[in-house]
């Protein structure tokens, strides 16, 4: 196992999401930004491999310019390399399009693992890494929750589901997608802190870059089959009825004449 692939992507802090009524669009602007969760969960799995083969890992996000600080982050936690694709033709894009985009830059790149995160709370599609193995043609096992090396090429992977897990061994190349409920990640030490803004680079590629590696029909918005037809927020829930001193069966008949009314039943 010699070069790690990870990707991530800065999301708003979801406490604090607003939408656009206009376009559909999150607005970012003056909005507190994380690493996704699984996508950190993704880099400490990298990390752990890392420790134990000596392998690159090299961090890649597609996003504004503003994702530097995401990857600095991720530089400063341990990663040895950083990409940030960006550029204005990449904007808008769908999971198709992005997924396309990020695969192309990928494409530039040594790898012989690559680890996503299972979803991005921005989102919770859950598409876009089994597309990025899609687009570059090698299989992947999503739901992970432990990731073990063994020999040069070969990966074990625990895959959780909600009622059982698989054991699965899996030949690189390879992707993977990982659970962040289930892999603690690491912080950030002051030397790689230090390390992160003053001595590495945060490499940025724009469609200039990567164009030999992608189709410009599936890029940005032109290159997005899906689109925002409308969005709006969760309204607010009623309070619910505190139904206090009934036995099971009034409790009973209680639930079954709200599933009535409901007509679930």
């Amino acid at each position: 196992m010699k070069n790690i692939v990870v990707c991530i992507k800065q999301v708003p802090d979801t406490t604090e999401v607003k939408l656009d009524p206009v376009t559909g669009t999150l607005i970012r602007d003056g909005v507190p930004s994380i690493i996704n969760p699984d996508d950190k969960a993704a880099l400490e799995v990298a990390l752990q491999i890392k420790e134990k083969t000596g392998a690159k890992v090299t961090v890649v996000s597609m996003g504004p310019m503003q994702a530097d600080v995401a990857l600095r982050e991720a530089l400063a936690m341990g990663a040895d390399d950083a990409v940030l694709v960006s550029d204005r033709k990449f904007g808008g894009a769908d999971t198709w399009a992005t997924s396309s985009t990020i695969a192309g830059a990928i494409k530039k790149l040594d790898y012989d693992l690559i680890v996503a995160g299972r979803q991005a709370i921005d989102g919770d599609t859950a598409q876009v890494g089994p597309q990025i193995a899609e687009h570059l043609g090698i299989p992947h096992v999503s739901y992970a929750a432990s990731v073990d090396v063994e020999g040069d090429d070969t990966v074990v992977i625990r895959r959780n589901f909600e009622d059982r897990y698989h054991i699965i061994e899996a030949k690189t190349p390879l992707l993977i997608t990982t659970l962040g409920e289930e892999i603690e990640p690491r912080y950030m030490s002051v030397g790689g802190i230090f390390d992160a803004y003053r001595e590495k680079e945060v490499k940025v590629w724009g469609y200039e870059d990567i164009k030999d590696a992608v189709d410009d029909s599936n890029l940005g918005l032109k290159g997005s089959p899906t689109q925002v037809k409308k969005s709006f927020t969760k309204p607010v829930k009623a309070p619910g009825v505190l139904h206090e001193d009934v036995s099971a069966d009034e409790a009973v008949e209680i639930i079954i004449n709200k599933l009535k009314e409901k007509y679930i039943i």
